[in-house]
């Protein structure tokens, strides 16, 4: 560990406002789903954005007590947790850093999905029907269609008792509005599916979204310092603004209470009708707590650069807490606000839906006109590149700092002259590149946001577990901050809420096999870890692994815990199984 760059090592180069400043980039994550969740949980929407960041909050108290025990950690709260497990199981150690990092790395991928979808609003902007070069393309054109056409009589057997001079009108405007979209707009160099898993676009959004890749990738290689200083005047311009569009409709009146009052679920998902709290509801209700998590947990990653931070004994604290109540402040607002102004109907427009139209609905929310609008949409373009910065941050380390354990495979351990950890990051960025053709339409975005998430709800069970853990087996280890053990006792119950959110939630998003799609994805960190541990390691895990946890080379110590963790483990997988087969969908 050196404070001097160029080393090779990485550089004790933040304090907690360093930390603080790359975890800013969590908030933002609310915009990512607002529209999904408030579909699938109608007018619960913003009740359920605030359960679930309460439940984030205390959850980050253990996390905060473990991360101080490993202030020569890097890697975010999945690695101190695992070192807990490792007693019990080589493979449930890495598993918690492989689901952690499986769940944070698609950040990149999805944010720059919805990035795209602005710029290509903004570049290449699909015109409206009603808008002037339609209608005069239409009336141009308007002569060559007739009963006889084909488009006209397949519109019409669609559309039975229509017209037949309405059909004709309405096809011309559709192909008026097909034939002035820009063609970089609708290109597509090629689409492949994939059985089980989905369709790979690679289309205008794909290469756009892997130039922003690239960009954010360049900066990153310069190291923590240079991150975190790109992430403070970012979340100054972006955050401050988008504050207010929280307090402007609460302050002037804006909220129509209507919405948010009145709180039962939807009668099926993306209705926008209010239902009854029966069993579908209650499903669409713990599956919206389910989504919810993978933004209200997220500023977690504070803790990612222990390794980082000039005193890691006060500084982990510092930086977790903090974030969480910046998490609370934005969290609690950005979602009632949403709701309040736009209520139900309004929250499920596509531009909601898909993430494209939250920033023209931020500018409208404060009454702002067209400049208004555009600045807000620049604003949301920022928004996600503070997202994804965080997201690149911390996954690229989580998967350093388990290469350094011995989880992962050797090379990830590596780091440029700036204390990068470059191998990392090219590896999260390959990964994302696969994962933005998926996501690169809606169907595709929400799909491998399910998947990735069933990562997330799993390392949280197993580190929320590991904090009484490393209470029974590491009582020998300083914590320069330390948990009440209520709390800890409260984070172990929350562990288990999560496993039910994760039963029934999962399949709420379209994808009745998310759940064992994200299953059978965890299950890849066993070939991983084999080639790692027994290949290349012989079976052997590196001395820094035992010095981490005070022990003797080759002796991982006493189970004082005997059976309790794998008692904890089969009540997981009962709750979960249970949830699956016990909450259905509405009808």
């Amino acid at each position: 560990m050196t404070k001097d760059t160029g080393s090779g090592q990485m550089v004790r180069a933040l304090d907690w406002r360093g930390a603080f400043w790359v975890a800013a980039g969590v908030p933002p994550l609310v915009l990512f789903s607002i529209g999904g969740i408030a579909g699938t949980t109608g007018k619960l929407a913003f009740l359920v954005w605030i359960i679930s960041m309460i439940m984030g909050f205390l959850q980050s108290f253990t996390y905060a007590e473990m991360a101080g025990m490993f202030g020569n950690k890097s890697g975010g709260t999945s690695v101190y947790g695992a070192t807990a497990w490792l007693r019990y199981s080589k493979l449930i150690a890495p598993l918690s850093v492989w689901c952690n990092w499986f769940a944070w790395s698609p950040v990149l991928s999805l944010g720059c999905a919805i990035a795209a979808g602005y710029i290509l609003n903004a570049l290449f902007p699909i015109p409206l029907a009603d808008s002037q070069p339609v209608l005069d393309w239409v009336a141009a054109n308007l002569a060559s269609y007739t009963a006889e056409t084909q488009s006209v009589i397949d519109y019409m057997a669609a559309n039975a008792g229509v017209p037949v001079e309405e059909a004709i009108k309405a096809v011309a405007a559709a192909d008026g509005v097909s034939a002035l979209t820009p063609a970089f707009r609708v290109f597509e160099a090629y689409a492949l599916t994939i059985p089980g898993l989905g369709t790979l676009h690679f289309n205008s959004t794909f290469i756009i979204g892997v130039a922003l890749m690239l960009v954010i990738l360049m900066i990153q290689h310069r190291g923590i310092a240079s991150t975190a200083s790109a992430q403070k005047w970012l979340a100054i311009i972006v955050l401050v603004p988008l504050l207010l569009v929280g307090l402007v409709p609460i302050l002037n009146g804006s909220i129509d209470w209507m919405n948010v009052t009145n709180l039962v679920p939807p009668t099926a998902a993306y209705s926008g009708e209010d239902g009854t709290w029966d069993i579908g509801g209650w499903t669409l209700f713990l599956g919206g707590l389910y989504i919810a998590a993978w933004s209200t947990y997220g500023f977690e990653t504070a803790v990612c650069y222990t390794r980082e931070l000039k005193d890691p004994r006060t500084d982990t604290f510092r930086a977790i807490f903090y974030s969480g109540l910046l998490c609370c402040v934005f969290f609690f607002l950005i979602p009632f606000a949403f709701q309040g102004v736009l209520g139900t109907s309004g929250m499920l427009a596509t531009g909601i839906v898909d993430g494209t139209g939250v920033g023209e609905a931020l500018g409208n929310m404060i009454g702002g006109g067209p400049v208004i609008t555009q600045i807000f949409v620049i604003l949301m373009i920022m928004a996600l590149f503070m997202a994804i910065m965080t997201a690149l941050a911390g996954s690229s380390r989580t998967l350093y700092q388990g290469s350094r354990d011995g989880w992962l495979p050797k090379y990830l351990g590596e780091i440029n002259a700036n204390g990068a950890p470059s191998k990392a990051m090219w590896t999260d960025f390959a990964f994302n590149v696969f994962l933005l053709a998926l996501a690169s339409d809606v169907g595709g975005y929400f799909y491998v946001l399910a998947i990735s998430n069933v990562g997330y709800i799993l390392f949280n069970f197993l580190n929320l577990n590991a904090g009484w853990i490393h209470l029974i087996d590491s009582a020998h280890m300083d914590r320069p901050w330390k948990a009440p053990n209520w709390l800890i006792g409260v984070n172990t119950l929350l562990a288990f809420v999560n496993a039910l959110f994760l039963g029934a939630g999962a399949k709420v998003w379209g994808y009745s096999n998310a759940l064992w799609s994200g299953l059978i994805f965890a299950a890849f960190i066993i070939p991983v870890f084999w080639y790692r541990h027994y290949y290349q390691d012989k079976g052997r895990f590196p001395k820094a692994a035992y010095d981490d946890l005070g022990l003797k080379e080759g002796d991982l110590g006493e189970r004082k815990a005997g059976f309790l963790p794998y008692l904890a483990l089969i009540a997981g997988a009962v709750v979960v199984l249970w949830a699956n087969w016990f909450f259905v969908l509405p009808g």
